[in-house]
């Protein structure tokens, strides 16, 4: 079996929704999205590829990017297979109707077992961070979140995280500015790395209207890190 084959195999073991407009797949942490000036194969083209060889397509696949997580996270992306659903899509990013859910392991359990975050982040070009005021700057993008306390270990808390806004690294800046730096995550405040280079946060639920046939669509990712199940259910 060629590599490439192994790869298409194990995307279909990862798909957690599919039909003739969209596709939407499992990342793993590490896999990144678009491609980018490392050279590694992004999900993307793999995509791309089981698409041309499950419909028996020759020539040019269309395969639409509808959102992007970060490399190091893991969880639910959606592909749109045709223009009229990538641009339906897009539309619904736009107008903030595309729900998203994330799991995020924590180090610290915050004050607050449930609350809404609001801050104002900048990204700085040079780190590829996202910088954190409390307070409304010129220039600066209004971010907001809530959270939820899900379960709470010795060492990490499991939070719910549903995001109201989509800003860069707005998850780990926000958790990091009230004192929970995500699990792994060394740039925002994580006091070592996770073994695979990965940060503990999962992209875990979406929620939207299906572009074409207007049906609510749910749908949920399972982590592959064992800690987040092993929290909940301790």
């Amino acid at each position: 079996m060629s590599q490439n084959s192994t790869d298409i195999s194990d995307l279909s073991n990862r798909i957690l929704y599919e039909d003739n407009h969209l596709l939407i797949v499992n990342k793993r942490a590490g896999e990144i999205v678009q491609g980018d000036r490392t050279g590694d194969e992004p999900l993307l083209e793999l995509v791309r590829q089981y698409i041309k060889v499950t419909a028996n397509k020759p020539g040019n696949v269309f395969c639409g990017l509808v959102h992007r997580i970060d490399r190091p996270v893991s969880g639910a992306v959606i592909f749109a297979k045709t223009s009229k659903s990538l641009a339906r899509m897009n539309a619904l990013v736009k107008d903030r109707s595309l729900q998203k859910t994330y799991w995020a392991i924590v180090e610290k359990m915050p004050e607050q077992p449930e609350a809404t975050l609001v801050h104002f982040l900048r990204k700085n070009e040079r780190t590829n961070t996202s910088e954190v005021s409390n307070v409304e700057k010129e220039g600066w993008q209004r971010a907001e979140l809530s959270y939820c306390l899900l379960a709470a270990g010795d060492r990490y808390s499991l939070l719910e995280v549903d995001l109201h806004t989509g800003r860069h690294h707005q998850i780990r800046a926000q958790l990091s500015a009230i004192g929970c730096p995500i699990k792994g995550d060394l740039k925002y405040g994580a006091r070592r790395s996770n073994e695979d280079g990965s940060i503990s946060l999962h992209a875990r639920r979406l929620k939207f209207e299906h572009p074409v046939q207007h049906t609510e669509i749910l749908v949920e990712a399972p982590p592959f890190n064992a800690l987040f199940l092993k929290l909940l259910h301790q």
